[in-house]
């Protein structure tokens, strides 16, 4: 982060004010764990912060805590929008483009107070004064971490920050697996354990506490793949009638993709998840290696994210989508 930045951050921080903290629309662990983790550091010195997330949460992130304070602006759009009007700062966190708030970006692209954006994915926008912008990282909390360090605060790191930092890093390096996951993440982490993380806990709230109805819908998209040997590619799909057929409720569908990549000899995975209420296919990728499904989703897609994650959206049906990404196989080159 720039030092001009964090000085003028420092500035603006050194007396009490209303702030804002705004996830992505659909937050995820990252998302959840970086807003809510910055949520209780503000708290701390006195601001009035809140976290206003553009539409629900999944369940399964529930007991993180301070997620009862979230404000749902899709829920409590009238609220909100005062809470925004009063706020003195902005933060911005695992996102870089007003859009991927959904309808939440017509009235941030309104505010008039400084946002503040920290985010780990590509291609930025403009919009924030202050921007903590850095693809090498993980995931958002990891930064989360270092702006307390840079705010000469990590005193003030205790059990409560470092549960939701610790969560982030671990659903979105994919427990420690994905590329953006280095010694200084392991680092962090031993100290997030060291301050009382219950690391033997958090995964299995996170990842054991399934319903017998979500692994019914896991079954049927294993059942649902399809696999491209020659181009090292798989998908699956998912029907808005196969969604209703299993009691689907957001967050279900969270980590199916993964399991393309789990065979030997594919490197590039995708789900198309039907959504009949916002009329989209939505979509998610994943790739090993060199293939960028970033590149691939903006370009072909209407998406983006990282190198080996993103995500994307179709208008067509899913009969049509499908058929264009097949067709879009022959000439990739996935290593």
């Amino acid at each position: 982060m720039k030092t001009e930045d964090i000085q003028a951050i420092k500035a603006l921080l050194a007396t009490p004010k209303k702030i804002a903290i705004i996830p992505h629309r659909g937050p995820d662990g990252d998302a959840m764990g970086s807003t809510l983790a910055l949520y209780h550091f503000l708290k701390k010195f006195n601001h009035e912060p809140t976290v206003i997330a553009p539409n629900e949460f999944p369940n399964f992130l529930a007991w993180l805590p301070g997620s009862e304070t979230l404000k749902i602006f899709e829920n409590e759009t009238s609220l909100c929008t005062e809470i925004l009007k009063e706020s003195d700062l902005i933060f911005t966190l695992d996102f870089n483009a007003l859009h991927r708030t959904g309808e939440m970006e017509h009235t941030l692209a309104q505010m008039n107070a400084p946002f503040i954006m920290i985010d780990h994915h590509q291609k930025p926008d403009d919009y924030a004064a202050y921007t903590y912008s850095d693809t090498s990282f993980g995931s958002t909390c990891e930064m989360i971490y270092n702006f307390i360090v840079f705010m000469d605060q990590k005193f003030a790191l205790d059990k409560t920050i470092a549960t939701c930092i610790y969560t982030g890093i671990l659903t979105d390096s994919g427990s420690f697996r994905f590329p953006g996951t280095t010694g200084n993440t392991h680092r962090i982490i031993a100290e997030l354990i060291d301050l009382g993380v219950e690391n033997t806990q958090i995964p299995i709230l996170l990842f054991d506490n399934n319903s017998f109805s979500r692994l019914q819908l896991l079954g049927r998209a294993l059942q649902n793949m399809k696999v491209f040997r020659n181009y090292k590619t798989s998908y699956t799909t998912l029907t808005q009638t196969e969604l209703d057929a299993f009691d689907y409720e957001k967050g279900d569908t969270e980590g199916i993709v993964n399991y393309g990549l789990s065979m030997k000899g594919i490197h590039f995975t995708a789900i198309f998840i039907e959504n009949k209420d916002e009329k989209i296919i939505k979509i998610s990728f994943r790739s090993q290696g060199s293939f960028d499904v970033n590149e691939f989703a903006r370009m072909h897609f209407n998406g983006g994210g990282h190198q080996n994650a993103a995500g994307g959206k179709s208008t067509l049906s899913m009969e049509d989508t499908i058929t264009k990404f097949e067709a879009l196989l022959s000439n990739l080159n996935i290593q």
